[in-house]
């Protein structure tokens, strides 16, 4: 059984790793936990952030030499739940930090909450509601 403290890591490719960092913390406000500082070949350059101290974070990958695109379906959802409206500041921060705002594929998110594509095009959605599995 999967203890509920293991550590979660989403990674998936980006194409422009800055665009991306400015989108995940300058616009929602997570911290850079690791990056690359310089290039090595046959390495990727990475940078993960997350929340300081959480239990998940987000590794992004660009390999330079070998680039890969990244593919993102409508459905490929990083959701946050709020427990609350979604602060208009966030919101645009995030707008100006490279995102933008798009009507969810899943009707339920557009009652629940805002979605907004990162720079590669993946969906962050702000949910309003609470996370309570029972």
């Amino acid at each position: 059984m999967i203890d509920a403290s293991v550590r979660i890591r989403i990674a998936r490719p980006s194409r422009d790793l800055a665009a991306a960092e400015t989108f995940y913390v300058q616009g929602l406000g997570l911290k850079v936990l690791w990056r690359t500082t310089e290039h090595v070949p046959g390495e990727h350059d990475l940078l993960m952030v997350g929340p300081a101290d959480g239990a998940w974070h987000l590794e992004l990958t660009h390999d330079p030499d070998a680039p890969l695109e990244p593919t993102p379906t409508v459905e490929d959802l990083l959701v946050l739940y709020l427990a609350g409206p979604v602060d208009q500041t966030l919101l645009d921060r995030l707008l100006s930090a490279g995102g933008t705002r798009v009507p969810a594929h899943n009707p339920y998110w557009d009652v629940h909450g805002v979605t907004v594509t990162d720079p590669d095009g993946y969906r962050l959605v702000l949910c309003t509601r609470s996370w309570n599995p029972k």
